[in-house]
């Protein structure tokens, strides 16, 4: 059995772009009786924050000390989302560019699950090695005004780099990344959105 985790990081629903491209891709492996789809809409109000009381048992845990009190509940609801990302095999992000970047509902997730001795561990002398190997990934990303070769008047791509780093950085090396961007060219759009949708069905067929 292949564990999908859709991550989806657009509030906006049925009006969303980026939610609409990755639920072509979800049914496309939903039939499957060997794919299993789980949907973390992350609006859901599920997702802890990660304030002073979980910096607090993260740097803890670095200094290889148990947390206590509420740095250790903290902690226990970092573990549990944690759990929830890694209990997949595969990933299907959905997100829309804000800001040149990410949701910051994104940010927050990433934030969370990125601790030591569950998404990464650390050598003083070799560094960071990713602790999610093996896991693949498929990143869906529009945006309404930033594309490909457009003066930067139009924006600055740091979404598709942020999460590809993220990515590689946690270990996950087989990532697709399919990207809807539009912008103003009206008269295109829906021929590049199909072939966002072309390229999303072409992806299922590799999960």
């Amino acid at each position: 059995m292949t564990r999908l985790l859709h991550i989806s990081a657009s509030p906006r629903g049925q009006a969303s772009e980026s939610l609409s491209l990755a639920e072509a891709y979800v049914a496309a492996v939903a039939g499957r009786p060997d794919v299993e789809v789980d949907h973390w809409d992350l609006w859901d109000g599920s997702l802890p924050g990660f304030g002073p009381d979980a910096a607090a048992a993260k740097m803890a845990v670095f200094a290889g000390e148990e947390p206590e009190g509420d740095a250790a509940a903290a902690w226990q609801r970092a573990i549990a989302a944690f759990t929830r990302l890694d209990a997949a095999d595969a990933y299907l992000l959905s997100v829309p560019m804000w800001n040149g970047s990410i949701p910051y509902v994104l940010k927050q997730l990433i934030d969370v699950v990125s601790q030591p001795g569950m998404l990464f561990g650390f050598d003083p002398e070799a560094g960071y090695s990713g602790l999610l190997a093996g896991k693949k990934a498929v990143l869906v990303l529009t945006s309404a005004v930033y594309g490909e070769g457009r003066p930067t008047s139009f924006g600055i791509d740091f979404q598709r780099p942020y999460l590809e780093w993220w990515l590689d950085w946690a270990g996950v090396e087989d990532v697709t990344t399919i990207e809807f961007r539009p912008n103003l060219v009206t008269d295109q759009v829906d021929l590049v959105r199909a072939a966002a949708f072309d390229e999303l069905r072409e992806a299922a067929l590799k999960l």
